[in-house]
């Protein structure tokens, strides 16, 4: 017998309009995990242009995101940072605390391949830069570096770090990071 849940999402309704819903929800089958949202994280810069309606046409299908809702400019229910405790699924996973690229709602049922369980040593908000770091681990591939190289990597914000961060790492190479905000003078690559 199947239960009625509801749980609560971000939707960009329209352009500069967002509101949070009440989204009707299943109980998990076979293969499937509920899980309830401890941390989920914001994109200033995609989730901006996904709020804004600013997602060029020519983007809508490269920037959808995993169990994405609706299209773009709006309605959408968009993100893809959540860190959250598995509530029902395999023993493996319950009362496990996970990854998975989900948008913002309170509680959600996914394949339970799609979540990542989090080594307990690493903290739960921290954990939310999973994703932050794909794209800096994206981007490093997508760069000429090797070994012995020298970087500059402009902008000391998330990504920025954790690409700096990653480019040293690789033997005999040296980073310099640099940003407008004196703010981020002390920021180091370490």
């Amino acid at each position: 017998m199947t239960t009625a849940l509801y749980a609560h999402a971000f939707w960009v309704q329209a352009p500069g309009n967002g509101q949070i819903l009440r989204t009707p929800l299943v109980e998990p089958r076979e293969g499937e995990v509920l899980v309830q949202t401890l941390f989920s994280g914001i994109s200033r810069g995609t989730e901006s242009l996904v709020y804004k309606g600013n997602v060029p046409a020519s983007q809508h299908q490269i920037m959808r995101a995993p169990f994405q809702e609706g299209n773009f400019p709006g309605p959408v229910k968009y993100g893809y940072s959540n860190v959250g405790l598995v509530l029902k699924g395999p023993a493996s996973l319950l009362n496990r605390a996970v990854f998975c690229l989900f948008p913002h709602q309170d509680f959600y049922v996914v394949p339970e391949e799609s979540v990542v369980p989090i080594p307990a040593n690493v903290p739960k908000g921290r954990a939310i830069l999973a994703a932050n770091m794909e794209t800096a681990i994206n981007g490093l591939w997508d760069s000429p570096v090797a070994i012995g190289s020298d970087v500059i990597v402009v902008g000391a914000g998330v990504i920025g770090c954790l690409a700096a961060y990653l480019v040293n790492q690789i033997p005999g190479t040296r980073v310099l990071m640099v940003d407008i905000d004196p703010c981020k003078k002390n920021v180091t690559s370490a």
